[in-house]
């Protein structure tokens, strides 16, 4: 049996409500879409909802699909705007996160350019535990533009925020990474 109908009969069992057919849909894709939410998410719990929420949106929009892209393609792009969704919900509390965290941007200017020099190998988890601690505005925008090549300007039409908003949260997210991630590093050495 080739990929393409197994895939099309998990599909058509899915429509039909065959229970092991979505199980074993949400079991096929369960590890990337996690992984997908985590970049997303400010935890790990909070990535495993949205992946429940997203696969419930899967199944219930699973008619929609048209087969003109991949399956997996189709639900990263449900689990995206999932997690673009919860940013808007969110909104109100951003502004007062943003406040809250333009010290993290400004203090031990002059540190960071002494640990810049320093080169360190930063494992997957790292980075993701990096982009949970950022705030959701930042999060989402550095998600969209790295991960989904979204251009500033689609990021600012989909979050309602400008282009130039947009472009600066981008260049603060990336500092505030390469802060957090310095600091783990220095303090895991440290504990070591």
């Amino acid at each position: 049996m080739s990929i393409e109908r197994s895939q099309q009969e998990l599909i058509d069992g899915c429509l039909k409500g065959d229970s092991r057919s979505q199980h074993a849909v949400y079991k096929m894709y369960y590890g990337k879409m996690k992984a997908v939410c985590l970049r997303y998410a400010s935890s790990t719990d909070e990535a495993k909802d949205m992946v429940q929420d997203g696969f419930i949106k899967v199944f219930s929009s699973l008619e929609k699909f048209e087969g003109n892209g991949s399956l997996e393609g189709w639900i990263r792009r449900i689990m995206v705007n999932l997690s673009i969704d919860q940013y808007r919900k969110k909104r109100h509390h951003v502004d007062l996160d943003l406040e809250n965290s333009k010290h993290l941007v400004e203090e031990n200017a002059e540190e960071e350019d002494e640990q810049e020099s320093e080169i360190y190998d930063f494992q997957p988890h790292h980075i993701v535990e990096a982009m949970q601690q950022l705030t959701p505005v930042y999060r989402t925008v550095f998600n969209l533009y790295v991960f989904e090549n979204f251009s500033h300007q689609e990021i600012s039409e989909k979050l309602g925020i400008s282009l130039g908003t947009s472009k600066s949260n981008y260049s603060k997210a990336k500092k505030n990474m390469k802060k957090i991630l310095l600091k783990n590093k220095i303090n895991e050495a440290n504990e070591s």
